[in-house]
């Protein structure tokens, strides 16, 4: 569809040129899709725009903009003058009925390979070691997954990368309680599940605040392990794999794509921290502040106006988490050779990605031609609208989160593949069909539905379409005429596959393809409703079963770019 658009758009240009002359050579038709069906396929406004230079009537300039397109259309569809000056286009039914076809053999769907792929480092997730992902990590995981998926299939070279949160002064304080409990055998330290490592958090904890002489130890335990003592080293290896194998059950079960090669821990950076403070002091950046080895990037400022610090070394020494996000900057340009960097983190911590995008590019490590962003995600609410939490007050558990789900979707649907794909599209599409920096509400009730904007009614779409192919088996597929209006509404959502994932594969929005989704599965409906295919003959079958494998292929890949999977039962 892309170049028959391209193709309007120019005879627009020459028509425009024709009738205005050459000063108006090269203005943009701006071709938008129709706001709504009576409208055609799309719309322009290119006669309001031109009605101030020009001094004339947007309808006046309209009509003869119309008749000296109206030559050249051919058979690409229909062009009309509407209200106070727009253009309405309607493509033909022989141009829906060419791209559709053209799905049908295009196993990319249309979506073309750019001409200059950018290597891509998406960092999403990162959970924290000995600790439970909670409802926040939902978020991370979900969309980071997502635009991985979206990135790779737009032809980019993904990196995906889980800054795994396993370094640290609480390290210290763990394997000090590991010890002082006998449990110094780091075989069995590893066979801890998640409850087991929550309580011993909680343990040590509660030790490090009620005993001044277990902080203590604590403290020189963190430098053992930063100095690589054996028995400390094991003891925090062995925490970090019980953690990392939990971690690695709950992608398995959400479906995300990250593995144990994707895991790109804070420990790994720990060697690198003196460098990269001793490197800000070369170049002139570092300032001691309080004895805190800071730098003040231009810009940022605190609530009273003064310059605002970005600590780069704590008063005690410490690195803070800047000087690691400092040194994961420069491994990833200088190692990695990334073009691009998205940071798929709680809204929060928008200020101090900032700042330390800031510094990095102050410093010289961050070149102007590599692009970073942080993607930051708003909370997710219970049903009082405040901060999801348990009835305790406590921040929820994503495992429980996720039971919870399959609990809801157990009670419409059996099977417990089939139970799991649905909990997991109802909870993947209700997080990502909203607008990413905003609240939103975990609704059981209203995610699990199979009507109205979910993904179980995505899914079961699918399933309806899959039911109808497995009816009519055959090979190869053909569409000889478009002659009902809801084949061609349906063929005309087919045709915007392409350009939403080329949208969120460059906007990092993923809700333009949920609502793409879903106008797909809504046209899909009135299509059933309306053009019977088992029952119909001829090239009019041939054209209908040919829709409903090309939307079969669509919604199929669509789920699949979301995380969600697309079941041909239910």
């Amino acid at each position: 569809m892309h170049e028959h658009t391209l193709a309007l758009s120019a005879y627009l240009q020459d028509a425009v040129v024709a009738c205005f002359g050459d000063a108006f050579a090269g203005i943009d038709p701006e071709l938008r899709p129709a706001t709504r069906p009576e409208f055609g396929h799309l719309q322009s406004n290119l006669p309001l725009r031109l009605a101030g230079p020009l001094g004339l009537p947007p309808r006046e300039i309209g009509a003869r903009l119309v008749d000296a397109v109206t030559v050249n259309l051919g058979d690409l569809g229909t062009l009309e003058l509407a209200g106070a000056g727009f253009l309405n286009i309607t493509w033909s039914p022989a141009v829906l009925a060419a791209v559709v076809s053209d799905l049908l053999t295009d196993p990319h769907l249309g979506v073309p390979t750019p001409e200059s792929p950018k290597r891509v480092v998406v960092d999403y997730s990162s959970p924290n070691v000995a600790k439970p992902m909670h409802v926040g990590h939902l978020r991370s995981t979900v969309i980071g997954d997502a635009l991985a998926r979206v990135l790779g299939y737009a032809g980019h070279d993904v990196v995906r990368q889980n800054h795994l949160g396993d370094w640290g002064t609480q390290f210290g304080m763990l394997v000090e309680e590991l010890l002082g409990e006998g449990l110094d055998d780091p075989p069995t330290v590893s066979d801890l599940d998640m409850t087991e490592l929550l309580a011993l958090y909680r343990r040590a904890k509660a030790h490090f605040d009620d005993d001044p002489g277990f902080a203590g130890s604590a403290r020189r335990r963190v430098v053992a392990l930063q100095s690589g003592e054996p028995t400390t080293l094991a003891l925090w290896q062995a925490l970090v794999d019980a953690s990392m194998a939990e971690f690695d059950a709950t992608y398995s079960r959400l479906g995300v794509l990250l593995t144990d090669d994707d895991f790109d821990g804070e420990s790994r950076y720990n060697p690198q921290l003196p460098g990269v403070v001793d490197d800000l002091r070369a170049s002139g950046l570092l300032t001691e502040s309080a004895g805190a080895q800071v730098v003040y990037p231009d810009g940022f400022t605190g609530r009273d106006g003064a310059p605002l610090p970005l600590i780069v070394r704590k008063a005690d020494g410490g690195f803070g988490y800047a000087a690691t996000d400092l040194a994961t900057i420069r491994h990833r340009v200088d190692d990695l050779a990334v073009d691009r960097v998205v940071y798929i983190v709680d809204h929060r911590q928008s200020q101090h990605f900032e700042m330390v995008f800031a510094v990095a590019r102050a410093a010289g490590w961050l070149p102007d031609s590599v692009e970073v962003q942080h993607i930051g995600f708003g909370t997710v609410l219970g049903p009082d609208g405040r901060p999801f939490k348990t009835r305790s007050g406590e921040t929820v558990t994503l495992t429980a989160l996720l039971d919870a789900a399959e609990e809801a979707a157990a009670t419409s649907y059996a099977g417990p593949e089939v139970v799991r794909a649905v909990a997991n599209a109802a909870v993947k599409y209700a997080d990502l069909s909203n607008n990413l920096a905003r609240d939103y509400v975990f609704d059981l009730a209203r995610m699990s539905a199979t009507t109205g904007e979910t993904g179980p009614y995505l899914q079961y779409a699918h399933a309806r379409v899959c039911s109808i192919l497995a009816q009519a088996p055959q090979q190869t597929y053909a569409i000889n005429i478009l002659s009902h209006s809801a084949e061609q509404r349906l063929a005309l959502e087919l045709t915007g596959f392409a350009p939403v994932v080329a949208k969120v594969a460059d906007t990092l929005e993923p809700h333009h393809l949920t609502a793409y989704l879903y106008g797909l599965a809504t046209a899909l409906t009135g299509f059933y409703e309306n053009c019977p295919v088992l029952k119909a003959d001829g090239e009019v079958r041939q054209t209908r079963l040919a829709l409903c494998e090309a939307t079969r292929r669509v919604l199929s890949e669509g789920l699949r770019l979301l995380g969600i999977e697309a079941p041909q039962r239910m």
